[in-house]
């Protein structure tokens, strides 16, 4: 299980990090809408070339590293799941509906019932 426990740490080098993995995935951006007249491979390859090398560089940040131990994490609390069987997921699935159709069946005839008092009864104007 995960450390409960928050250690938050912002270095120098990490914000300037993160700013220069910011600026290049921009620049990947500006790059694409610049370059409209060189065609669509030079456009495509700047925005790629830009987000990945932001990317890259924003993994070698402390949010990085942290945002990939949390993706560790997860899987391996994913792996720990007992997932149900075919026919347990398709008895929940049919039990859900018919839940929803029983309650939509008793919301309508309760909606109905609240009509009739209210206007035949109460107000009478039927």
């Amino acid at each position: 299980m995960a450390t409960s426990q928050v250690e938050t740490v912002n270095t120098g080098a990490d914000k300037a990090r993160l700013a220069v993995a910011a600026l290049l995935v921009v620049a990947g951006f500006v790059a694409y809408f610049l370059l409209g007249a060189q065609g669509a491979y030079a456009q495509w390859g700047a925005l790629l070339i830009g987000v990945l090398a932001g990317v890259a560089i924003f993994m070698t940040s402390g949010a990085g590293r942290a945002l990939w131990g949390f993706g560790q994490d997860s899987v391996r609390e994913m792996r720990k799941v007992v997932w149900p069987t075919r026919k347990e997921a398709t008895q929940t699935t049919l039990f859900v509906f018919a839940f929803a159709v029983t309650m939509s069946l008793f919301l309508w005839l309760v909606d109905k019932l609240l009509e009739w008092v209210l206007y035949s009864l109460v107000l009478g104007w039927r």
